[in-house]
């Protein structure tokens, strides 16, 4: 398909060469000194309908990137502009007065029909997007359009930089889009005097070189800026509506304020948290219990993806591992928190080798926690 269109546009110009070598429009032109002979006006002439020729192709191309609305919109302006430029132009030349010459009156036609035509192909081609095509009927219907995914990153998002790690997965498709002023926020925080945010500025820089160097992933910088708005948050929400696109990001303040504004969101942090490992009321694991608990006590651990499980009865066992029975799961917006109790019927050659937090489930751990979960059914039954 790319090389017969090659060949199309290769003719084209050839054709307007060749028109323009045999027909010699500057055959006669007073514009030209005398002394140039017909055979190099001819030669003028095809180099005219090239460059002619070349300037509708660049103007092809564009097009053929635009949207059905747009072209529509810009057609429709650009009609309506000339039909305007025709009518102011018949009120000029219909004027007799002898203070503008008749050259003058063709020049102000002229002009005026480029300029009025001009106008109307850009605006009809910006507000073309607003176009109902579904009330022409479906003649217009932009069926076989392919609607871009865009994914919006956002600082925090970049600074995190687990974005770059689920884009290398090939987990997230479509383009993502890095608005310059995000970059400029992440310059300015990489110059900041504070070390920690300067820290932080790097790293998003260096997780921005990350992505672009992986060939398999599509990455647009934007320059769209809205000068109007001077939060990056609220620049965001609005690119992602011009854009029809999806932020990512991790703050949640955004998250919510861009449903709100209806632009979808994902967050990385939600990603996360469904990727941890499920964990079901009657399980055992093994702890390591850190600190104490609010209640009274209760010991405070942790596993390996920051989950927090709070055991009960654990505040003697602070800076001990402990095996553990799971009560209770709690899903919350900031993550999943994990209830347990401590485990009094252990095997300890079982547990002996036991270093990952859920091997404590395998061996003589299996029917301990069957036995549980028997007795768990047999008291929800009564």
């Amino acid at each position: 398909m790319k090389l017969d269109v090659l060949i199309i546009r290769i003719g084209f110009v050839v054709l307007l060469a060749l028109v323009g070598f045999l027909l010699n429009p500057l055959a006669r032109t007073t514009h030209l000194p005398e002394s140039v002979g017909y055979d190099t006006r001819q030669i003028i002439s095809a180099v005219i309908g090239i460059v002619i020729a070349l300037c509708v192709i660049g103007f092809e191309m564009r097009t053929r990137q635009a949207s059905l609305k747009t072209l529509i919109g810009a057609a429709i302006g650009s009609i309506l502009g000339i039909v305007g430029a025709y009518l102011i132009g018949m009120l000029i030349s219909t004027q007799e007065t002898t203070a503008v010459t008749a050259e003058m009156k063709t020049f102000l036609t002229v002009a005026l029909a480029f300029f009025m035509a001009y106008i109307g192909l850009m605006v009809g081609a910006a507000k073309g997007e607003f176009l109902d095509l579904s009330a022409l009927g479906g003649i217009f219907s932009d069926k076989n359009a392919i609607k871009m995914d865009y994914k919006v990153l956002d600082t925090s998002v970049i600074i995190d930089g687990r974005i770059a790690d689920v884009a290398e997965t090939g987990f997230l498709g479509g383009t993502l889009i890095i608005p310059q002023f995000i970059l400029t926020e992440l310059q300015q925080v990489a110059d900041s005097p504070d070390s920690s945010k300067r820290q932080r500025g790097r790293r998003g820089l260096d997780m921005l070189q990350r992505l672009r160097n992986n060939s398999n992933i599509d990455i647009q910088i934007v320059e769209t800026d809205f000068p109007a708005v001077k939060e990056v948050d609220l620049k965001l929400i609005e690119l992602g509506k011009q854009l029809e696109a999806v932020i990512i990001t991790n703050d949640f303040n955004l998250n919510k304020v861009s449903q709100l504004r209806g632009v979808q969101v994902l967050n990385v942090n939600e990603l996360a948290n469904a990727l941890k490992p499920v964990v079901l009321p009657g399980e055992a694991m093994r702890v390591f219990v850190l600190k104490e608990g609010k209640e009274y006590n209760q010991g405070v651990a942790y596993l390996d993806d920051g989950t927090m499980v709070v055991v009960d009865n654990a505040r003697k066992l602070i800076g001990k591992t402990a095996d553990i029975a799971v009560t209770s799961v709690l899903q919350t917006t900031a993550g999943k928190m994990i209830f347990g109790r401590l485990w009094e019927e252990k095997d300890e050659e079982t547990l002996e080798n036991s270093t990952n937090i859920h091997e404590s489930r395998s061996g003589g751990f299996r029917k301990a926690t069957r036995d549980l979960r028997e007795a768990t059914i047999i008291e929800e039954i009564k």
